[in-house]
């Protein structure tokens, strides 16, 4: 047996090697990359961006035509990169070395249960990373319940999942979703404010005085009216378990397919909840990055 000592963790992960640039004038992102790489082919080029190896302002570009502007941020990782992710019930739309954000499909569990450990979104990244090392990892910052789609982030290493959770609602600037609900509701735009606790049965129980819970408020604004359904639009101040679905149930118009809250069959045939816009400041570059997610088409039949 060989004596040789292992190398830590870190010490075998692969590195990426990461190049900075500047522009200075309006240009393209191939005319640029052949400026500062002169004599890189064309065909080379169009390769890195196939490979998302290529960023403008922390958000991987696929275009060579890309318009770049005075000012932007142009980046190049000339390490290796895990192959492109595909895969039915996710896509990865933005990934870098810190974190990556995700446009999650309805009926897929963010992180496992005692049920399901295998397919969830948690499953799928940590085996996407590991491509690269298997000491590669994937952290959790924030979770989806299962038949609510849209966007959602992870983190690539302890430091930063702590950084974001420790500072969450100063990190995340906006973030949106789009439900339908039963009923025509009255007002325009409000909000409701209660009190959230973990209840039995996986439930979260909401209560106008406070109840041991956490005090949680959810503005919203009417989207679309249609005889009996209504689309709305709602911001949290903070992500308690089942905020929206709880408090869509307290303003007495449960989102269409919730069966936990009260809500109607759905002729969607799925929870009518969607994580529409998620924006927030990256946890190493300091820049702000939103990513929106498209309203789910089934959503506007009923409109």
């Amino acid at each position: 047996m060989s004596n040789q000592k292992k190398q830590p963790a870190k010490e075998r992960e692969t590195k990426s090697t990461i190049q900075t640039y500047t522009v200075k004038n309006p240009t393209t992102v191939l005319a640029f990359i052949q400026q500062v790489h002169s004599g890189k082919s064309r065909s080379a080029i169009k390769s890195m961006l196939k490979h998302r190896q290529v960023a403008v302002n922390d958000v991987t570009v696929a275009v060579d035509t890309t318009p770049l502007m005075e000012g932007d941020v142009l980046t190049i990782n000339t390490g290796k990169m895990p192959e492109r992710l595909e895969h039915d019930l996710l896509r990865i739309v933005h990934e870098d070395d810190y974190i990556i954000v995700i446009d999650k499909k309805t009926g897929l569990l963010s992180v496992g249960t005692e049920r399901e450990r295998e397919q969830t979104a948690y499953a799928i990244l940590k085996e996407h990373v590991k491509q690269l090392s298997e000491h590669n990892k994937i952290f959790i910052l924030h979770r989806l319940d299962r038949d609510t789609s849209g966007v959602m982030m992870f983190a690539k290493n302890k430091e930063v999942q702590e950084q974001m959770q420790r500072n969450w609602n100063d990190v995340v600037t906006d973030r949106r979703y789009v439900a339908v609900v039963a009923g025509d509701v009255q007002r325009n735009e409000g909000e409701i404010t209660t009190w959230l606790k973990e209840g039995g049965a996986f439930s979260t129980i909401s209560s106008v005085v406070a109840n041991g819970g956490q005090r949680s408020t959810t503005r919203y604004r009417v989207l679309r009216r249609a005889p009996g359904f209504t689309m709305v639009e709602c911001t949290l101040d903070s992500g308690r378990k089942n905020q929206i679905r709880v408090h869509m149930k307290d303003l007495g118009h449960s989102i269409v397919g919730d069966k936990k809250y009260g809500g109607i069959k759905s002729p969607f045939g799925r929870l009518a909840l969607h994580a529409h816009i998620l924006e927030f400041v990256h946890p190493v570059t300091g820049k702000v990055l939103r990513f929106e997610s498209n309203i789910p088409k089934p959503f506007f039949t009923v409109f």
